[in-house]
């Protein structure tokens, strides 16, 4: 039975076992499931708008890219493994091909 007495003590087993079961996932991908890895990221643009005073309303009038796309810094895995990094993500999928 748990110490609820010591909450950080708690806390700390509680991140102990989600990190080994992170890392079980990644080292031991299942073998039925299909293995994609993808990740979001966001592109940021300036837009400006044109005001028309027919319909008072602002209307979209251009659209900058202001930063470029880059890769996103945490993965997933279309099996639902989340949250790895490139390199944890590249260990998955092989592990995933050699299983």
């Amino acid at each position: 039975m748990p110490d609820d007495a010591d909450p950080e003590a708690n806390l700390k087993q509680w991140k102990t076992a989600m990190q080994a079961e992170h890392e079980d996932a990644i080292a031991n991908p299942d073998p039925s499931e299909e293995h994609r890895i993808e990740g979001v990221t966001q592109i940021s643009y300036r837009v400006t708008f044109a005001y028309d005073p027919a319909t008072d309303s602002l209307e979209r009038d251009e659209r900058e890219q202001v930063d470029e796309l880059t890769d996103p810094e945490l993965l997933s895995c279309a099996c639902g493994v989340r949250g790895m990094t490139p390199e944890e993500a590249r260990t998955h999928v092989r592990a995933a091909r050699d299983g």
